[in-house]
């Protein structure tokens, strides 16, 4: 979705941290042991309404496409744990579900992608499923013991081409840790950005949104990344936020300061000075990599593809012939040279003659 759209008019990149010698030399342990030691018991399918008892809401899901929910159980010697498979249109969806879901109890598990694990919950996405897991009731499980749920249903990491239709995360720098959101409608996006007009951004358009908390000094501020499928309506829905919401005018603790970049449009949202403003947006850069707005040849120029394509048959009709040509001289030379050598050889012309049988 942002990425759908990001692989096609650009790549939204972020300036890299450097990281510290300590960090790259860390290791991660992930525990495989407990993993061939959970099996299924049963799964059936759910209502949608079942997620409401997971802390979710049926329009978030039915927002991000979701089609079909399965809740798993499985059991680890005499401990259970339960799984809800949520399955949406596409990887994306199921990206923007786990972004959306994420909670401060939650944190990275180590060693896995796009997987949060706490001491009561997990979960993940791995292509078009959303998963969340948890002990039941009576049970009691510890972190590793989920972790090794996740890898055994998902692996440690999504497939590459999974990976690829991924947006790219926000800049790092000062983004505070989960605070990122992925957006397609304006029932997400109305919870994570209540004070904003989420009218404006155009999802029926097929707008798509990155929203992220960042932290400068003291002070905080809200970075809105949209990406629109063309320049063109990118460039309309812009000059509809310049006017209606003042961007780039100082009103106070309320102004809204952006730019647009091809089909990337940046917000950010109450940055408390015009200058933090202008540090967050030059964090995001935008690489053209393929257009569908490429300009159509004109006239002349298909004329001359045609006049081209013409004389190339015509000299490749010459060049058959002339191996025709060529190869007829060359068989009546030899045939000569064989008359003059070997008379009586297949050369010799009453070779050629036929035997007349005259039957009455």
């Amino acid at each position: 979705m942002v990425s759908r759209w990001t692989r096609q008019f650009g790549t939204l990149l972020a300036f890299a941290v450097a990281a510290c010698p300590a960090a790259a030399q860390e290791h991660n342990v992930i525990p495989l042991l407990p993993a061939a030691n959970w099996h299924l018991m049963n799964a059936q399918p759910m209502d949608l309404e079942v997620v409401r008892q997971w802390g979710g809401d049926p329009a978030i899901e039915r927002e991000f496409g979701v089609k079909t929910v399965v809740l798993r159980t499985y059991h680890l010697a005499d401990k259970k744990a339960e799984m809800l498979l949520e399955e949406a249109q596409d990887p994306t969806s199921a990206y923007g579900l786990f972004m959306f879901y994420q909670t401060a109890k939650l944190a990275a598990a180590k060693g896995m992608e796009f997987t949060l694990i706490g001491p009561e919950s997990a979960q993940m996405s791995r292509g078009r499923f959303f998963v969340r897991a948890r002990p039941t009731a009576n049970s009691k499980l510890s972190e590793d013991n989920l972790m090794a749920l996740l890898i055994l249903v998902g692996g440690t990491r999504p497939s590459r081409q999974d990976s690829a239709s991924l947006p790219a995360p926000l800049p790092a720098e000062g983004l505070v840790a989960g605070s990122e959101r992925y957006l397609l409608g304006l029932e997400a996006a109305s919870r994570i950005l209540p004070k904003f007009r989420t009218d404006l951004i155009g999802f029926t358009q097929g707008a798509e949104a990155q929203v992220g908390t960042y932290a400068s000094g003291r002070a905080r501020a809200t970075v809105l990344a949209i990406t629109y499928p063309t320049p063109q309506i990118a460039r309309a829905r812009f000059a509809v936020m310049e006017s209606l919401l003042a961007v780039n005018q100082d009103r106070g603790a309320g102004s809204v300061y952006g730019r647009r970049s091809s089909s990337f449009v940046i917000l950010v949202l109450e940055p408390g000075a015009e200058s933090t403003a202008k540090k967050l947006m030059d964090q995001f850069q935008v690489t053209a990599n393929v257009s569908w707005n490429e300009r159509v040849p004109d006239r002349a120029g298909f004329t001359m593809q045609v006049v081209r394509l013409v004389l190339a048959n015509i000299m490749l009709s010459f060049i058959i012939s002339g191996f025709g040509f060529g190869g007829g001289i060359i068989i009546f030379l030899a045939r000569r040279a064989a008359m003059k050598w070997f008379p009586d050889s297949w050369a010799n012309p009453e070779h050629d003659q036929f035997i007349r049988i005259k039957l009455n």
